[in-house]
């Protein structure tokens, strides 16, 4: 008797009718969750590329010489808001500084950095310079 149960688990334990289901499940959560991944950083690294964007022109408009470093805040928050939406262009600064030797207005946007979808933390600060521009 242990010997039949013997050769019947041993063709059975052979016998791959209904594996390519299983397989199939589990490769496509898989190729699910990586494309899934891609596209989020895709989305993460566009949030960032628009942000230091918005802020350096944002400076170099405040840069002008007939333009305030509030002119460059107002720049900059339009674009944000226009690209990404109100959300990420909550908090905008300008300041004035020296950058490479010469005075230069610097933008600087704090927005959060999405983690699952576009929601995530404000984890995300950039800066863009501009040299100031002077008359005569």
């Amino acid at each position: 008797m242990r010997a039949r149960l013997r050769v019947f688990a041993a063709v059975r334990m052979r016998d791959d009718r209904g594996s390519a289901v299983a397989e199939f499940v589990m490769v496509s959560a898989l190729l699910t969750v990586l494309t899934l991944a891609v596209l989020q950083l895709g989305l993460a690294l566009l949030v960032r590329n628009t942000l230091v964007d918005a802020a350096a022109e944002g400076a170099r408009f405040g840069a002008l010489a007939d333009n305030s470093r509030r002119d460059g805040v107002d720049r900059a928050v339009d674009l944000i808001a226009t690209a990404l939406g109100p959300d990420y262009a909550g908090d905008v600064s300008a300041s004035t500084g020296s950058y490479l030797g010469q005075p230069a207005i610097i933008v600087t946007v704090r927005a959060p950095l999405p983690l699952v979808g576009l929601i995530g933390p404000s984890a995300l600060e950039v800066s863009g310079h501009a040299a100031v521009e002077t008359l005569g």
